[in-house]
């Protein structure tokens, strides 16, 4: 146990395959565990170099397994796909994460806290629920067309329509049809109460957050921008400059050089789509 130097966990719901290596890469052993054995396994060890991809449930473990005074580093997995050799199994996972969490010029993700989970969450939440609104638009907008009716382009526009559709004694609408637009209308209704209480409560943590309200002063940045980014990057302590930022939410062009010719193409915008609508 003494041995152990670096320690890639392959991450699942209900098991974890781990993989250790020495201080020169040779692999120690490798052991399949639960996530109650995983803890116990890892107190027992001593304060060693733990890396994990950057996935769901990463964070809280990376959170739990620091309290062992471990060194414990996240990476995004396209970062770790490299170092993966031949097939795909747990085990070869573990070990390509063992490899390269060992690398000087790898670029590692903060553990986020429980408050930046939290704010995701919330983001996640109305997200879910605009997509919902959305189809439902969508699929109004769609009966309507089969019926000859058509709205101009535009959510409010046929908000304010869709009562007088109800009230039209001219309307060639069949009852049942009535019945099932009516029903569709009432969810519109209950989504857009539910996605304004969401969006109330993030404009509540934007105006009490400082750096929320430091972003607020840029033009063009509001609540749900500001909350987003402060939930992602945090301080911004995990980039070294400004232009690292930049990069990391796709505002900079793709680069595809080679031979000394530099070729920059567009901007990739491969960032958050939360933070760069």
């Amino acid at each position: 146990m003494t041995e152990v130097a670096v320690i890639g966990i392959d991450i699942g719901k209900t098991s974890f395959h781990l993989v250790a290596l020495n201080a020169t890469g040779a692999i120690l052993w490798k052991k399949k565990v639960s996530r109650t054995q995983l803890m116990r396994q890892m107190e027992a060890l001593p304060r060693c170099l733990v890396g994990m991809e950057a996935c769901c449930g990463a964070h809280h473990l990376a959170r739990e397994l620091a309290t062992f005074d471990h060194d414990v580093r996240l990476m995004a997995p396209q970062f770790v796909k490299p170092f993966l050799k031949s097939n795909k199994n747990d085990y070869l996972d573990a070990e390509a994460i063992a490899e390269a969490v060992q690398r000087p010029t790898m670029r590692f993700v903060p553990a986020k806290s429980v408050e930046q989970l939290d704010l995701q969450a919330l983001h996640r939440v109305r997200e879910r629920l605009v997509s919902r609104r959305t189809a439902v638009i969508n699929q109004i907008r769609a009966f309507l067309l089969e019926r000859g009716i058509v709205f101009r382009t535009g959510r409010r526009c046929m908000a304010r329509e869709m009562p007088k559709l109800f009230t039209d004694e001219r309307s060639t609408l069949f009852p049942r049809m009535r019945t099932i637009l009516q029903q569709l209308w009432n969810e519109w209704c209950g989504l857009e109460t539910d996605i304004a209480t969401v969006t109330k409560e993030i404009e509540a943590i934007a105006n009490a957050d400082e750096g929320c309200r430091r972003l607020l002063a840029i033009p063009g940045v509001g609540p749900l921008v500001a909350t987003a980014l402060v939930a992602a990057v945090a301080d911004g302590t995990g980039f070294k400059r400004g232009r690292d930022l930049a990069a990391w939410l796709g505002l900079v062009p793709r680069q595809h050089s080679t031979g000394g010719r530099s070729t920059l193409l567009g901007m990739s915008k491969r960032g958050n789509s939360d933070v760069t609508p």
